[in-house]
């Protein structure tokens, strides 16, 4: 069994509106904007990354935003809800701010002993806010106060038409069971908590999801460096899995394989972080492009559409 994993490092996810996107997770759900920079296999196209002051892992959610993309539709072989910690009491303040905000699909319930608001993003993504004991420092400087804001990722919940695959998986990552409700098994790490949860929600006859916008591309879990990332990497192999070479993503190192069910999961490096090429102060704010890339600067200046107000 793995030790090396310390939880999600982030989510990303596609969109089809870069603004609107963009609006959604600083201007509603208040978070950070700690990157501006492009998907590094598609410069066309945007990478846009929401989260804390500096983008801690297990706090970002990343996005995609194809102009032209159709909405995915919910099924097997996907991560298909997003859940997001939340302090205790809060849950009141959020459905009133996105009430009035017009947002889909606002729903209160309970799952594994708190309190949940579900919501869907721009683009029908399934989301919640998860009341939690989260010692995590929230981003204190957007429009959402530090009493109520968003602290990180609180789970992922993987859909899938059958569990044991990934669960052998999970245990191997160092998860092991901590609940479950019906159809929904909950997995952790050990000291569980917010931002080191994956849930399980097995559905035998679900048709499978189709990709588009409003669906998550990959889910990302971190590991402290490159080291313990290699041997990660090494321990995954020797069990069978069909893992890329680590890839420089300029903010972390990265390796991709599919999980049993289809889900594409990434082992990323809390390594070097978002503040290599930006002041902390000033995270999210130009656009940064990656060497091989710098060439295209002033095409995609053009072609680009502008996120911010």
């Amino acid at each position: 069994m793995l030790d090396r994993i310390d939880g999600l490092h982030h989510i990303t996810s596609l969109a089809r509106d870069a603004a609107a996107n963009n609006a959604f997770f600083t201007g509603l759900l208040g978070l950070r904007r700690v990157k501006k920079t492009v998907n590094f296999d598609a410069p066309d196209v945007y990478h846009l990354y929401y989260g804390d002051a500096v983008g801690s892992p297990g706090t970002v959610m990343t996005y995609f935003p194809f102009p032209r993309a159709g909405r995915g539709t919910r099924g097997a072989g996907e991560a298909g809800r997003v859940s997001f910690s939340v302090p205790a009491g809060s849950l009141d303040a959020w459905q009133r701010r996105l009430s009035e905000a017009g947002v889909a699909g606002l729903r209160r319930g309970e799952s594994f002993g708190a309190e949940t608001l579900d919501f869907e993003g721009p683009d029908g993504e399934a989301l919640a806010l998860v009341e939690a004991e989260d010692a995590r420092t929230p981003w204190a400087d957007g429009p959402v106060s530090a009493e109520i804001a968003i602290r990180g990722f609180h789970a992922t919940r993987l859909v899938l038409r059958e569990a044991e695959g990934i669960e052998a998986l999970l245990r191997f990552m160092g998860f092991a069971e901590d609940g479950r409700e019906g159809a929904v098994s909950r997995h952790a790490l050990p000291g569980g908590g917010p931002g080191r949860i994956v849930e399980i929600e097995t559905r035998p006859d679900a048709p499978p999801a189709r990709q588009g916008a409003g669906s998550v591309h990959h889910v990302a879990f971190s590991v402290a460096d490159r080291a313990a990332q290699a041997a990660v990497r090494d321990a995954l192999v020797a069990e069978g899995y069909d893992i890329t070479p680590p890839i420089d993503r300029d903010y972390f190192w990265a390796v991709y394989f599919r999980a049993p069910g289809g889900v594409l999961f990434e082992v990323a490096t809390a390594e070097p972080g978002f503040d290599r090429d930006e002041d902390v102060a000033h995270l999210g704010e130009a656009l940064k492009l990656p060497a091989q890339h710098e060439h295209l600067r002033p095409a995609l200046e053009r072609h680009l559409a502008p996120v911010d107000p």
